[in-house]
């Protein structure tokens, strides 16, 4: 009987692989490989230069890309941008759309008078890593503008220039993510009439209007969520009294969240939320706003003002205009500080170097306000007070610690359970509008209101 060694049995293993050609492995990569071709084209992409389409090409290349697009959606694939700087205008994106290229490389430039990229009534279209460069066109509405777009993907592009709008958005859902958009003229984001619409991770630099718009064009619902997102010298070029200039800003949009974002140099408002009910604000980072950092005001019923941190603005955070709808809120836990008494325009009624300012159905609560000039807090305006609860507060460095209304017609408020430090002209006066009707009240129990209960508070 013959023995077999170990020696020649991995003698014969080895020429049978030899004989096979190539390892097990390499054999399995090489088909892989060699597999996922359609048509021609890798399973993955459709690469643009194989079919004429590349970096300079003029008008003609244009309608290539185009017709490319369009295969490729029909296909269900992807359209690859290598390197290099594509001249386009008013490029149509049918449903299906899907372009790529190499982050910070694949530049769609605008060329001529159009947009960059249009979509209307598409069910997807998808754009990742390009960079969309409106810089030396002409005038347009917007470099991306996108209608009835059921679910917008956009994720690590790069968005510059405009002399309007970086994006037009109407009634679209759908992700902006991981972007970064800066110089646009007016606007960063308009979104209008959104339905499912996240914007997060991004960072807009350089807007000379207005960074992220949420409006409707009637008072709805909206729930678009804006969170993480990074916004940074927001400029008011057309001027007025807040209507530009805001980092974000909501119009007539109920149920947005507005979170974990970081703003700052905002000409007017880090956060606006005008006629916008069921708003939620929380835990976002404001530095140095022209005029009201965090505002809710006019016809709202719902908002939800907790965690942020504002340093440096005209005034800290406003939820006001009872006069025209606005209440119900509550504004907890916020540090409100580093206020002034200028703020970017000049008008009778302006009141500025205010920490907090509320009206009508709110609790303020678990709030820290420092170096307020004027009022560290101020409770109703006139005949403008309703149901606000004032407990567990602590304001210190500012004119009046609390300022109240004590006009004919205030509704109820109580202040209790407050902590004020170096408050120049007192702890709690009364005010009629804008002039001081009492003496502190802390230090006057016989001065009293009928509207007003006034307890446990301490002045440090």
């Amino acid at each position: 009987m013959r023995t077999i060694s170990r020696r020649s049995v991995l003698q014969v293993l080895a020429g049978a692989t030899v004989a096979a050609g190539a390892p097990p492995f390499v054999r399995r990569a090489s088909a892989a490989k060699a597999a996922p071709v359609i048509g021609g084209e890798l399973r993955g992409a459709i690469d643009a230069s194989q079919h004429g389409v590349t970096p300079g090409g003029g008008a003609r290349q244009g309608r290539k890309l185009a017709e490319l697009i369009s295969q490729a959606a029909r296909q269900n694939l992807p359209v690859f941008l290598p390197p290099g700087d594509y001249p386009v205008s008013d490029l149509q994106l049918p449903d299906g759309a899907r372009i790529t290229g190499i982050a910070g490389a694949s530049r769609l430039v605008q060329a001529g008078g159009g947009a960059v990229l249009r979509a209307d009534g598409a069910g997807r279209v998808e754009l990742s890593n390009l960079v969309i460069d409106g810089t030396a066109g002409e005038d347009s509405p917007a470099l991306l503008h996108l209608r009835g777009v059921g679910d917008l993907i956009l994720d690590n592009c790069e968005i510059h220039g405009g002399r309007r709008n970086a994006f037009n958005l109407e009634r679209c859902g759908g992700r902006i993510e991981r972007s970064r958009i800066s110089g646009a003229g007016d606007y960063g984001i308009l979104a209008v009439d959104s339905s499912g619409l996240s914007v997060t991770g991004n960072v807009l630099e350089d807007c000379g209007n207005g960074g992220i718009l949420i409006h409707r064009s009637a008072k709805g619902s909206d729930g678009t969520i804006v969170s993480g997102n990074r916004i940074t010298r927001t400029g008011a070029s057309l001027g007025g009294t807040g209507q530009y200039g805001n980092a974000i800003n909501l119009f007539r949009a109920d149920n947005v969240i507005v979170s974990g974002n970081h703003i700052s140099d905002s000409a007017f408002s880090a956060i606006r939320a005008n006629s916008a009910s069921n708003a939620q604000i929380v835990n976002n980072q404001c530095l140095g706003s022209g005029e009201t950092a965090i505002y809710a005001e006019f016809a709202f019923e719902g908002a939800i003002v907790s965690g942020n941190i504002v340093d440096g603005a005209a005034n800290g955070i406003s939820v006001v205009n009872f006069n025209e709808g606005g209440r119900l809120a509550t504004v907890v836990n916020n540090i409100v500080r580093n206020l002034r008494l200028v703020g970017p325009y000049v008008l009778d009624e302006a009141i500025f170097g205010v920490g907090i300012s509320v009206e009508a159905d709110t609790v303020v609560s678990g709030n820290v306000v420092e170096n307020a000039p004027l009022w560290g807090l101020a409770l109703g305006f006139g005949p403008y007070l309703r149901n606000v609860s004032v407990t567990g507060n602590v304001v210190r460095q500012a004119g009046t610690g609390c300022a109240v209304t004590v006009v004919e017609g205030a509704g109820n408020a109580l202040i209790a359970n407050n902590l004020f430090q170096s408050v120049e002209r007192g702890a709690i006066i009364g005010y009629r509008w804008k002039a001081p009707a009492t003496r502190d009240l802390i230090a006057s129990p016989g001065e009293s209101f009928a509207h007003l209960v006034i307890e446990n508070n301490r002045v440090g």
